[in-house]
């Protein structure tokens, strides 16, 4: 039991009715989850406002509302009214969970692409120094051996307080983390003490109903995490670099590839051999030592000069970071598959034209025999993707195989069909095989010398969703099982 003025003690309030010295012994911000003696906090969502359940809420067992508006309840329910209800649900999580940010070193990281890879390089490096390391992100939450798959790329501020808890109990002392443009937008990170905030790159991205408005409110959300941290690690290389940073009140160091930055890449060399395409540097500025890694691409540089930048600050010797940039993997992230001697296969999240495009242009610059690229788009959203990613691959790709993702509640021909009319645009051979599994055979049987194929769209993800079920499919695994069909295991 805690008494309810003391998780407020962040906040300025009014209290319309009752007392704050009531007691509660649980936080509640959804409807379903009220206990008894608990404190509702009421947050207007995209589809529902829960401050039409206040009443419900109080009648459940709810000793405490916090809302943003007088509501109705029962007499005798305390009412603290707050000037933003999202951001007094951060605040009073932290107090809640006995501010555990406040025992961790914390690294967020924002940008349109390169968030979740450079999340894992960084906690490779991290963790192979003997620092106990946690992790949030698109793919799953980490604490200690603990792997957790998310809904969301950053959490709701409750659950974020949760985990920074139990990282501190499992002997975590430090965590990297993604930060959402929306994370930042919905107060989720707010009271977060970041010790350093990274930017990666911006794109337009994320623009529409129930995300951002325009370009410009995407970027000044991005920039939210420049006012809330020590110290900001930045890619000068970007063009929006400034007009992030517009209002920051951290001190910055830049990397990139430009002469200015403070830490920066040269002398980059393509590695490719069958099976394997990496890349190599030289780091200088801040830091001079040379890196390779088993990662293709300029985006891969860029990635891993951020994670050298950060784990400087932790003091991580040159070798430390070489050695594990090297080992550094991310699930559905460029990873690669070994199905061949002769060819090179691999998996990518890669799941609308802007991040298709750029993963199909920087294979292309390995200069494989062929580019082949395996996809499907997902049923129930923007039937403008279909296109645009179709276009994209039938202009990059060597050939295309259209096959289906997750078709939801249309039927898969039908997305096929739309991903077919951006082809046709082109000059791009493909074929269509609805079957993903079967799809992924094709490929494999029909791989050459020299090939880089890729699987897009799926990454990280462990299933496929069909009229409102989710079966497991991983690729991983029809992979292996292709092979092991085939007589190749």
């Amino acid at each position: 039991m805690r008494a309810a003025r003391e998780l407020l003690k962040d906040l300025e309030y009014e209290v319309l009715s009752g007392s704050v010295n009531a007691n509660i012994n649980d936080l509640v911000y959804n409807t379903a989850k009220v206990t008894k003696e608990c404190m509702f906090i009421c947050i207007k969502g995209a589809t529902f406002d829960s401050h039409e359940a206040a009443e419900q809420a109080a009648r459940a067992g709810a000793t405490v509302i916090v809302a943003e508006h007088p509501v109705k309840v029962p007499e005798g329910t305390t009412v603290v009214l707050v000037s933003d209800t999202r951001y007094a649900l951060a605040m009073i999580s932290a107090a809640y969970f006995d501010y555990p940010a406040n025992k961790l070193r914390i690294i967020g990281i924002t940008g349109t692409k390169g968030k979740t890879t450079t999340t894992y390089m960084i906690r490779s490096i991290l963790e192979h120094a003997g620092i106990r390391t946690g992790l949030i992100g698109t793919i799953e939450t980490i604490i200690g051996d603990r792997h957790m798959p998310d809904c969301n790329t950053t959490p709701e501020s409750y659950a974020l307080q949760e985990s920074f808890a139990q990282m501190v109990k499992a002997g975590c002392q430090a965590v990297v983390m993604e930060v959402s443009s929306q994370g930042l937008k919905l107060k989720r990170t707010a009271g977060i003490p970041f010790e350093l905030g990274i930017f990666t790159n911006l794109a337009p991205d994320h623009i529409g109903p129930n995300e951002h408005e325009s370009f410009e409110e995407y970027m000044e959300c991005k920039g939210k995490l420049f006012q809330q941290c020590k110290t900001g690690i930045v890619n000068l290389d970007d063009e929006h670099c400034m007009e992030v940073l517009k209002g920051h009140t951290c001190e910055l160091e830049t990397y990139g590839f430009t002469e200015q930055a403070d830490l920066r890449a040269s002398n980059i060399e393509l590695i490719s051999r069958p099976g394997y395409l990496g890349i190599s540097y030289q780091v200088s500025g801040l830091l001079d030592f040379d890196v390779e890694i088993d990662l293709p691409g300029k985006f891969s540089v860029y990635n891993s000069l951020v994670a050298i930048a950060v784990c400087r600050h932790f003091d991580i010797s040159k070798k430390d970071m070489a050695t594990a940039l090297r080992g550094a993997k991310t699930k559905g992230r460029i990873e690669m598959i070994k199905a061949s001697e002769a060819f090179t296969l691999m998996i990518d999240y890669a799941h609308n034209a802007m991040s298709l495009e750029s993963l199909l242009t920087t294979l292309k610059e390995y200069q494989p025999k062929r580019l082949v690229c395996l996809f499907g788009c997902g049923g129930n959203r923007s039937r403008l993707r279909r296109f645009e990613m179709g276009e994209v691959s039938g202009n990059l790709a060597d050939l295309t195989v259209i096959t289906s993702d997750n078709p939801r509640f249309e039927e898969p021909q039908a997305i096929i069909d739309d991903i077919r009319t951006g082809m046709e645009k082109t000059k791009g051979k493909f074929i269509e095989i609805i079957d993903r599994k079967e799809a992924i055979r094709y490929v494999i049987e029909h791989g050459e010398p020299g090939d880089v194929i890729v699987l897009a769209g799926k990454g990280h993800e462990d299933y496929q969703e069909i009229k409102g079920v989710k079966y497991p499919m991983d690729e991983r695994v029809l992979i292996q099982e292709v092979l092991q069909e085939m007589g190749r295991a």
